[in-house]
């Protein structure tokens, strides 16, 4: 929006050039959703708590958890306001790109709204039933799948890359290529999912991990680097650097109140949402495996809970005193803060070795 009228400025004055420049916006970008969650936060926090949008706690969780009875949830709404109404002021909007991850964006916050909303008024921890959760999640990741596929305008948009080989890349065609988009988001929507369990807990690793994946559109999106790289060029790319800013900015705003002791809750509306656009994002400039390194927080949170249900299953054995598995260290005595940080450190090292992957080739 604001790029086309600095665009007609530029005639009038170079200095708004600067607003040509990915880098330039994406910090505008990142600042304003910051800006925004800091000032619409309390707003929001007040109307969630008079709508008596308060956070259920199943009754099988660790007992530290039930005194946070009440507190508001849904705040993943704020996130997700913020991040469209910068990506609208700073992005180019005759981009596909943004319009297909802001498209994931609000259809994935649609459906964890509704799951939110179930869990609020019919006070029922467990939400929507799986299944439609499922179906849901489904249609609108095999359509962004589609979409990407059908609208590929270069071999390497469909071209499955294996991190640290340069010369390993295996062409993707129809299903393979739906199947792998498909399986990423739905998948890392569901792993954020999972690792929102205590404050603060999942939007650190997912700030950290829209950081490093602008950098990687930005590379993908700029012939130069790419070629200098060795990285797949996706032409387009680029642009996603002002939405992962904007994502960047606004879970740290959102952190300002989520974190410990939570005045918030993220909520599936925030979880679903973010999982949803990282994968997206990871499928568009094709680093889908180093995605699971720099998110590895979020496919450990999901493999724990994986093997927790199929030990119990076959076996009537835990493997895990209970997932998802910082559940587990909770009950082995960790305090919670305790439990956050030390997985914070963790997503810092696998996104830096992911970002390492840039180089090493």
């Amino acid at each position: 929006m604001l790029l086309e009228l600095t665009r007609w400025l530029e005639q009038l004055q170079s200095l708004f050039g600067l607003f040509n420049y990915l880098t330039f916006r994406g910090i505008l970008a990142a600042l304003t959703s910051l800006m925004l969650s800091l000032w619409w936060g309390p707003a929001v926090i007040r109307r969630l708590a008079q709508l008596k949008g308060g956070q259920p706690i199943r009754k099988d969780g660790p007992q530290s958890h039930f005194s946070k009875a009440g507190t508001p949830t849904m705040g993943g709404a704020l996130i997700l306001l913020t991040v469209l109404a910068s990506v609208l002021l700073w992005g180019d909007l005759r981009n596909r790109y943004v319009w297909l991850v802001l498209a994931m964006m609000v259809a994935f916050g649609w459906i964890g709204w509704w799951d939110d909303w179930i869990k609020i008024v019919k006070r029922d921890p467990n939400g929507m039933k799986s299944r439609w959760k499922y179906l849901l999640q489904s249609l609108f990741g095999l359509a962004a799948g589609l979409f990407l596929y059908y609208t590929a305008d270069a071999p390497a948009a469909t071209t499955f890359y294996i991190p640290f080989f340069k010369s390993i890349a295996l062409p993707l065609v129809g299903f393979s290529f739906v199947a792998i988009a498909y399986f990423w988001i739905v998948g890392f929507s569901n792993a954020v999912n999972l690792t929102d369990g205590l404050d603060g807990l999942a939007i650190m690793p997912t700030v950290l991990v829209a950081c490093a994946l602008g950098v990687f559109a930005y590379a993908s999106g700029n012939a130069v680097f790419s070629e200098y790289l060795q990285i797949p060029q996706v032409p387009g790319a680029g642009e996603l650097v002002i939405i992962c800013a904007a994502i960047a900015g606004a879970g740290l705003g959102f952190l300002w109140f989520n974190t410990y002791p939570a005045m918030v809750f993220m909520g599936d509306i925030g979880a679903l949402a973010l999982g949803a656009v990282l994968g997206t994002v990871a499928v568009i400039v094709r680093q889908e495996l180093v995605l699971v390194v720099m998110g590895g927080i979020f496919v450990i949170e999901t493999l724990s809970v994986m093997i927790q249900v199929a030990s119990f299953k076959l076996t009537g054995k835990r493997v895990f005193r209970m997932a998802p598995i910082h559940h587990h260290f909770e009950l082995k005595g960790w305090p919670e803060p305790r439990v956050i940080v030390r997985f914070w450190i963790i997503s810092v090292i696998l996104v830096l070795v992911g970002l390492a992957t840039l180089k090493v080739r």
